[in-house]
């Protein structure tokens, strides 16, 4: 009898195990899910950036999952986490501290400089991979392995504008402006250097927040100089009303900005007083990249609006990751890492290659101007 119960008990476990191994096979065919972290103002003045941001982010792992990515035999699939980090440097660490907690394998972003500069200490000390756009040059030289740059510093955003102010426009009566950000302060500097580095003089600095929208008594303050230019260091909601008040107080000065004026809300808010202004970007033309104009022709069928501005960086950043990846064999920060310093890449906005202090290589500055109601290129300078 023991026997007879013995056997019929071995026969139910083999039962068992036919019955499990279809679900065994599936198990081992699923899908490895990678969490991808993305930070960027997602509410408050700068939402327009930050939602632009993650539009492309969102479309990139999309894109990857449709396609199929696999890593070392494995199937991986990339789920974003996501985290607003209000363009505030105290919200902005919490919110880098929530995506390695999270356990995200890398972090595309953050948008402002004066957010990522003290984030990156955070992934740096976790060992996770910062992809980001910020532009102030401490961002890359604070020795940190995991710190990427994926468009050029305001070394040399700031500095093509100050050598276009003094040498292109030939502009003697030359004032700075910045709200006081890592950013806005950071780029003003670099203008300020490229200036004097060409031969011309800056006359006269100030400073305002990035919350302020009346500028009436620093232009009130300036308009003795009779400038040619003006220089503002900081964002599209600043600089707008900065340019109608410029009209309104009947100064002639055309207006030059970094990347973060560059937008098509610079010009819907400050109307026709936006014509003749000047901007630059750290990145070429994205129509004139090989996979530039039909990125553009997507991303606006699917969100029903243009690229807001660095938008396209923030795709390729995913890519880079994924290939990364790829190459290492591995999703895990330590082992693909150092494949993502060592890579060569042609992506959407540029062909990538990294510095070893995570400096992009080779990055172009497209300058342009206001003219008939659009931003127009001027000249991109490498």
């Amino acid at each position: 009898m023991a026997q007879k119960k013995l056997l019929a008990e071995l026969g139910r476990v083999v039962a068992l195990g036919g019955m499990m191994a279809p679900f065994a096979i599936a198990a081992a065919h699923a899908d490895t899910v990678v969490k991808i972290g993305f930070s960027s103002p997602l509410s408050g003045p700068q939402a327009h950036y930050g939602k632009d941001n993650e539009n492309a982010t969102r479309m990139a792992i999309d894109d990857i999952n449709a396609k199929g990515l696999v890593v070392g035999g494995q199937r991986i699939k990339f789920e974003l986490v996501s985290e607003d980090d209000q363009a505030d440097p105290r919200i902005g660490t919490q919110a880098a501290q929530r995506l390695v907690d999270a356990g995200v394998k890398a972090v595309i972003g953050h948008f402002n400089s004066g957010v990522s500069i003290p984030a990156s200490r955070i992934y740096s000390e976790a060992g996770i991979p910062q992809l980001s756009v910020s532009t102030n040059p401490a961002y890359t030289q604070q020795g940190y392995k995991t710190t990427f740059r994926l468009v050029g510093s305001d070394s040399q955003i700031g500095g093509s504008l100050g050598q276009f102010a003094v040498k292109t426009l030939k502009a003697t009566r030359i004032v700075a402006i910045d709200d006081r950000t890592a950013y806005g302060q950071g780029i003003a500097d670099e203008f300020v250097k490229a200036v004097t580095a060409n031969g011309g003089k800056v006359a006269r600095r100030e400073f305002t927040t990035d919350k302020a929208t009346d500028f009436t008594s620093i232009l009130t303050a300036v308009k003795a100089i009779n400038p040619e230019v003006i220089f503002y260091g900081g964002a599209d909601a600043q600089a707008a009303p900065m340019a109608k008040q410029l009209k309104r107080l009947g100064l002639k000065a055309r207006l030059m900005g970094g990347d973060m004026m560059n937008t098509p809300t610079f010009i819907q808010l400050a109307g026709a007083d936006a014509a003749g202004h000047y901007s630059a970007v750290a990145g070429g033309v994205l129509t004139a990249r090989p996979a530039g104009k039909a990125f553009e022709t997507r991303y606006k069928a699917r969100f029903h609006q243009d690229v807001v501005l660095l938008g396209p960086q923030f795709y390729d950043g995913v890519m880079l990751v994924a290939e990364a990846m790829k190459q290492a064999g591995s999703v895990e920060p330590a082992k693909y890492l150092p494949k993502l310093a060592a890579i060569r890449y042609s992506g959407v906005t540029a062909d990538f290659a990294f510095a070893p202090n995570g400096n992009l290589l080779k990055a172009p500055v497209t300058l342009s101007e206001v003219k008939n109601n659009a931003w127009q290129v001027q000249a991109v300078v490498n």
